[in-house]
Formats: structure tokens, sequence, C-alpha cells
């Protein structure tokens, strides 16, 4: 039996293979969990094409979580499909990489920038108020994020945006602890997706990882940080919340 067996989840922002929503599916699927995954737009058939490698091919729903139409219809399509839920997957984050990343942070206009926390912070929080009527005690709300404790050379207002994530994250955990409702993130080191490589400069991270990383760093392996989602998910950190789990291969604790 699988740690997720029986658990009905979410997984937001399941682009191509590279995603790491892509990896956090897979695995839960494979520990038990029945799974639904969203995009919108144009990414829904990258999503499709995507979805087909796997298993068991999940359900694909549009959601764009800065459309309230489709927050508040959220919960019933999921109750029509699931019946209920027990997880929520927050995989989403959006920045323009040429206006607000690659060292653009002093000339970024705030229209660019107000789109950046929407999509990438304050989502989480619509998407958590728009998924508690169907989560129960004992559910679990995960995101993902690059820690924003400290800046980083061209992640600009994007890493602003994280450390804005991680505030939401604790106050999502303050007011959704009276349901029950855990909320965590987990901070990846950096994994080659489609995301990273749009941002100018970003690739210069994985040679600082490797060298410096204790337990060092492969930018295409997904698996690490994608079981530790999939660990919090479970029922094996039922007191865990308003919490960060680094998984950046030591990354973080390491000086120089």
């Amino acid at each position: 039996m699988g740690i997720l067996e029986g658990k009905r989840i979410l997984v937001t922002g399941l682009t191509a293979e590279s995603s790491i929503a892509f990896h956090i599916t897979r695995i839960a699927q494979a520990e038990g969990a029945q799974v639904v995954v969203s995009n919108y737009g144009r990414a829904m058939k990258v999503a499709e094409r995507a979805i087909q490698r796997l298993d068991v091919v999940p359900e694909l729903i549009e959601l764009d979580v800065t459309n309230e139409e489709h927050l508040e219809s959220l919960k019933d399509t999921l109750k029509e499909k699931l019946g209920g839920l027990d997880g929520v997957v927050h995989s989403i984050a959006y920045s323009n990489p040429r206006k607000t990343m690659g060292g653009a942070f002093l000339t970024s206009d705030w229209d660019d920038v107000a789109v950046a926390f929407q999509v990438s912070s304050y989502s989480l929080v619509a998407l958590t108020r728009a998924c508690q009527p169907i989560m129960g005690p004992g559910s679990s709300v995960v995101g993902l994020t690059f820690d924003g404790s400290v800046s980083w050379p061209a992640y600009d207002w994007m890493g602003v945006a994280k450390s804005a994530l991680e505030a939401i994250s604790r106050y999502v955990s303050r007011y959704m602890g009276q349901f029950g409702i855990r909320s965590n993130l987990v901070a990846a080191g950096p994994v080659n997706t489609l995301s990273k490589k749009s941002i100018p400069g970003m690739e210069s991270f994985d040679a600082q990882w490797q060298q410096v990383a204790p337990l060092g760093w492969n930018p295409d392996d997904h698996e690490p940080p994608a079981k530790a989602v999939v660990a919090l998910l479970s029922d094996w950190f039922p007191k865990t919340t308003g919490d960060i789990i680094y998984v950046d291969g030591g990354m973080h604790a390491t000086g120089a």
C-alpha cells in the first residue's frame, strides 16, 4: 500500500515532462493517489501530450488562478471528478523573464511585477480558499519555492514573489489550521524545467550547486523535490505546517 492510498489530489501547473508537477503526479499515482491535473490556455496542449506518457492518464482541467470564474467553479468540478479533495499541489509561477528577471530588477514596471505577485504568490491563498470547502481534516496544501530568504542573481522579481509565497504559506497554515488543513512548501534546487530555461543567467546556478552543495546536485533529476511534495501530501507529516522543506542538496545550509 502506497503512502497516498485513497488520497484525492489536485496537481496544478503540469506542463511538459520536465515540469516538477509531472513527476509529482507520477509518484503520487504510484503511491496510490487519484490525481487531477490542471493548466490553462496554450499550455493545455503541452500538458495533454505530457500526461499521455504516464502509466495512468489523469484528467486534465483548465484552471487559470487569476480567473475568478475558474476559481469559483473549481470545488464543484473537483467534487464531480474526485468526490472530494485531500491534497493540493501549488506548482504555479509566472513572471515575464525579459521585463522582471535577468538583471531587470531596477527597471521593472509595477504592472509586470503585479502579474508576478498575483500568479506566483497570491494564487496560493486563492487556490486554497477555492478548494477548502471540499477538503477535510488531515488535508495538505504543498507549494514549490526557490529559497526566498536571500537574493539570487538573475531571479530578481521572481525571487521577491517567492519570498511572498513563503510568507503567504505561513498565513495559510495559520488560518487553515482550524479546518485541519496543513500548508507547507518545498524549496527545490535549480531543476531543468521550461521556466528555468526562459530565465537569462539561470544556467549559471548548475555549476555553483554542483560545487558547493554537500550532496551535490543533478539539475536533470526531478525526483528529489517531487518525492518531498508527495511525502508532505501524505499522513506522515500530520503536525507539520507553515514550514519549508529544503531539497537542494544542502546548498541553503552551506556558507561557501
